[in-house]
């Protein structure tokens, strides 16, 4: 094990899975020699060069369809978008084209595209680069949707991403790209569909996502100093989403909070929430409850922006309303 931030670990999964596999090539907006504006690809031009590391002008769509094409001849190209709000302007190449080309081929023609690139609200980035947007990810038939929350996972994840001949969203929180944390030597995959209980506890159930996770498991921290024993799960994927791991976890606590920065209208914590009431209704010994960001805009202003998402007090707030229940 070797201690490595976040956004290292996925590089270095990048990385070795370039050198493993020549279809890879990645192609975006300052991921070549510059290395990307989150040091995405930083030291892969080097190895590389022009070829396999495409700097791209600012065309979302025009990329997004060049890769979907090159995915459609056989290569494994790696969409850096930056930013996920800077992809919804190819949210027509996505969804018409990307997620629905295995289908309308009956399966002749594979889609192996990566699409990665930054969520989440911090840092005082404002409207235009503090989406989450996963949910519309999830809602289209195709797409696979990853948000991992540990340098561990993120290296996984981002290696198995790369060798799915399934369209994946791989989505990085800004608020964790910095996050140092153990990695495994040599090969290390995380398989899709296997969410991690990341704390093993009896009373309350919390399901977060994304940077949500550490201010959960900081929560549980402080709650158990009062008695209250908290379990807190980290899906890391959202398509596919185990639902058995939640189900399992409310069968034994009876009690389940979601926790998601993301809007809560026909979010993933609604659709958590159908699942577990679908498939656990008897063992809730109380509602579902769910603490969402703020359904306004982002907002520029450091304590607005703040005020607008859940934090360890928040949630630490919610975990014993809950258990009062």
């Amino acid at each position: 094990m070797r201690e490595l931030t976040f956004m290292a670990a996925t590089r270095e999964g990048l990385a070795e899975e370039m050198a493993r596999d020549p279809s890879i090539f990645v192609m975006g907006e300052g991921i070549g020699a510059r290395g990307g504006n989150f040091n995405s690809t930083t030291g892969l031009y080097e190895l590389y060069g022009p070829w396999r590391l495409r700097d791209a002008p600012i065309c979302e769509r025009g990329f997004t369809g060049l890769c979907t094409g090159a995915a459609m001849a056989g290569a494994r190209p790696v969409v850096d978008f930056m930013f996920i709000d800077f992809e919804l302007d190819a949210l027509g190449e996505l969804f018409n084209q990307t997620s629905r080309i295995q289908y309308m081929s009956q399966g002749r023609i594979r889609m192996p595209i990566l699409l990665r690139g930054c969520i989440g609200i911090s840092g005082s980035a404002g409207p235009h680069h503090s989406g989450n947007y996963y949910p519309l990810f999830m809602h289209v038939p195709g797409f696979r949707v990853v948000v991992p929350t540990t340098p561990a996972d993120a290296k996984g994840l981002i290696k198995t991403a790369l060798r799915c001949d399934d369209p994946v969203l791989f989505l990085e929180h800004k608020g964790l790209l910095n996050v140092r944390g153990p990695v495994p030597d040599g090969e290390h995959l995380v398989p899709f569909g296997q969410a991690a209980v990341v704390r093993e506890g009896r009373d309350v159930t919390v399901v977060a996502i994304a940077l949500q996770v550490r201010h959960a498991l900081e929560a549980a921290t402080r709650l158990e100093q009062e008695g209250v024993s908290v379990e807190v799960i980290d899906p890391r994927t959202l398509a596919p989403l185990d639902t058995g791991t939640i189900v399992a976890s409310v069968h034994k606590t009876g009690r389940l909070l979601i926790v998601d920065e993301d809007y809560a209208p026909c979010g993933v914590g609604a659709e958590i929430a159908a699942q577990i009431v679908d498939r656990a209704l008897d063992d809730l010994d109380a509602p579902i409850r769910r603490l969402n960001g703020a359904f306004v805009p982002t907002p520029y202003s450091p304590p607005l922006e703040s005020a607008a998402v859940p934090n360890v007090g928040r949630i630490a707030a919610a975990i014993r309303d809950l258990v009062a229940e």
